[in-house]
């Protein structure tokens, strides 16, 4: 049933879409030597193509509180919208690490991890559906996307605008403060990817007896 959580999943989607044809059709290379270029007019993109890839990651990182926010107040919720909706939420953050993985702003080994740990938890909840259960999301997993949300939104703000930003932002960009943050991300949604990847095996091991 297609309705208004349901279409705003498939908002998602399109954004994914735009997302990846963005970056293809001509997002940075490498991410070395941004913080070299000499800065331009106040917000402007050294890359297009990345501005666009920026803004629709956000669009589409969005939507996914909107969905599940509508989809519980107005008893909207689907068997759709279950395929659906973490099925587009996997698709925008692995594209996007994957991506940022190419351009040398995350290990790649943080990306096997983090596509690895989903695929997993994917299957488990499978597995619990077949045997007519339910593993519900937990307070957990929802802080390992807001992580992985934020270190790829600041990652794509980097390739986007590097030191264009105006001065008060300008930190979260370039420079040790941009690292800073980046780092910040990166780590946090590490640990919290091995731990709730952990923490769903312990809760599902008895799935697989």
């Amino acid at each position: 049933m297609l309705n208004l959580p349901n279409s705003i999943t498939l908002v998602r989607l399109l954004m994914v879409a735009i997302f990846t044809a963005a970056l293809a059709a001509g997002g940075p290379e490498s991410a070395q030597g941004i913080e070299q270029l000499t800065p331009g007019c106040w917000f402007c993109p050294l890359s297009a193509a990345a501005c666009v890839a920026l803004w629709a990651f956000i669009i589409g990182a969005v939507s996914d509180f909107f969905d599940g926010h509508f989809a519980r107040k107005y008893g909207l919720v689907t068997n759709l919208g279950k395929l659906l909706d973490p099925l587009a939420d996997k698709i925008l953050v692995c594209a996007a690490f994957v991506y940022l993985s190419t351009v040398g702003l995350c290990p790649f080994w943080i990306t096997i991890i983090i596509i690895f740990r989903e695929f997993l938890v994917t299957g488990l909840r499978q597995l619990a559906a077949l045997q007519g259960q339910a593993m519900a999301a937990d307070r957990m997993g929802k802080w390992k996307t807001g992580m992985q949300l934020g270190f790829c939104i600041a990652c794509m703000v980097y390739l986007a605008y590097g030191a264009n930003l105006p001065q008060p932002l300008r930190f979260l960009s370039v420079g040790e403060g941009g690292e800073w943050c980046r780092g910040l991300f990166l780590w946090s949604s590490l640990v919290l990817t091995l731990w709730s990847g952990v923490h769903y095996c312990l809760g599902g091991r008895h799935l697989l007896k």
